[in-house]
């Protein structure tokens, strides 16, 4: 909440939407901070999904691939109303080995929909702008080839050379924003600035 406050002290009025992990009382203090905004649950990062990834702790390997196939339906569903029809799919084919799983996604359920009322291009906008997760997929992808260093100045050196690259990226404009930010103005009126 401290940091939130001092974001508001520095200028920033009004947040649409905040998407963030699962960190207990986040959304809490965000809504206490900054009323009006939509708090999504991080519904998907860079290579795997926040609830998926803890929906599969209750599964065994056997049935992992299925059990997420069967989740992928529901964060990848076009709307809300048919992100709730592969929800109750899924509570009915899975809950009687893994009932869990669809009561996590339930009580989570204002957290995971926010997102429905973009399009697909837009949420893969939204998606796409975590610098934090997208910098630590960046050094672990590039760091997991290499066991050893003969010191530390040369696993700086790389890191270095990691982040030199990564940052190139982020100087890009992200893909869609105006049509992001013309359904942004659409869905949240004056909240939005010209």
């Amino acid at each position: 909440m401290e940091i939130l406050n001092e974001l508001k002290n520095r200028g920033v009025k009004d947040i649409l939407i905040a998407v963030v992990d699962g960190l207990t009382g986040f959304p809490d203090a965000i809504n206490s901070v900054f009323t009006k905004t939509e708090v999504q649950l991080c519904i998907r990062t860079l290579v795997r999904v926040h609830m998926v990834r803890n929906s599969l702790k209750y599964v065994p390997y056997k049935d992992r691939k299925a059990v997420t196939a069967d989740l992928k339906e529901i964060y990848l569903a076009p709307s809300e109303d048919s992100a709730l029809s592969a929800l109750d799919r899924f509570s009915e084919k899975w809950d009687k080995k893994y009932s869990m799983i669809s009561r996590s996604w339930r009580n989570r359920w204002n957290e995971v929909i926010p997102c429905m009322k973009f399009s697909p291009e837009i949420r893969k906008a939204i998606y796409t702008t975590n610098a934090i997760e997208s910098l630590n997929y960046t050094l672990q992808r590039n760091l997991k080839t290499r066991l050893s260093f003969p010191n530390n100045e040369s696993a700086m050196k790389l890191i270095f050379m990691i982040l030199q690259r990564a940052k190139k990226k982020w100087t890009m404009p992200i893909r869609n924003w105006g049509e992001a930010l013309n359904q942004f103005a659409l869905i949240y009126g004056d909240r939005v600035p010209l």
